[in-house]
């Protein structure tokens, strides 16, 4: 029996970035890792494995690296929720609040079509302004998000209490 491999161990802490008073999580030590990349891709595939789904969506710009593998994985199609002025073709914009600036998240509006179900991934669940927007942008479009997955959630910043109406699942719980 293997042990589980640890997750939040592969984690780093950079303080003050990218402004003084945010501590930064930076994931590429885990995603430098194979066997914890391998891990985390696996657990979220797992987790939506047994949801009838059409689509993953991934959000730019660290939740594409993790979205476009678990939609591999699942034999489903792939859509960006990409930053503004990224997409090239016709495209619906939200705009959303982070912990420190206002930003727009765009995804093309033929991306996703009514009544398909999506789950959505993410790197990180901060205050929940960057994957509300994105379930909106989904909803915009017909599309039923069917749930919203993270590497990383910051459960004291309280982005679950924003987003409480879906279901979510985060590999990593950081309480500070």
């Amino acid at each position: 029996m293997s042990q589980e491999i640890d997750l939040k161990s592969k984690l780093r802490i950079i303080p003050d970035f990218p402004r003084k008073g945010v501590n930064f999580v930076d994931i590429t030590p885990l995603l430098g890792d194979a066997e914890s990349f391998r891990e985390a891709i696996r657990r979220l595939t797992s987790h939506f494995s047994k949801k009838k789904l059409d689509l993953v969506v991934g959000i730019e710009a660290r939740g594409l690296m993790l979205a476009a593998p678990v939609a591999y994985n699942l034999g489903l199609g792939f859509v960006p929720a990409r930053k503004k002025g990224k997409l090239p073709f016709g495209k619906l914009s939200m705009e959303y609040t982070l912990e420190y600036s206002t930003e727009y998240l765009e995804m093309h509006e033929d991306g996703i079509r009514s009544g398909q179900r999506v789950a959505i991934i993410d790197d990180l669940l901060a205050t929940g302004g960057t994957a509300e927007a994105t379930a909106r942008l989904v909803e915009k479009l017909g599309g039923r998000v069917e749930g919203l997955a993270f590497l990383v959630e910051l459960d004291f910043l309280k982005g679950r209490d924003r987003l409480r109406n879906y279901d979510l699942y985060s590999l990593v719980h950081l309480e500070s």
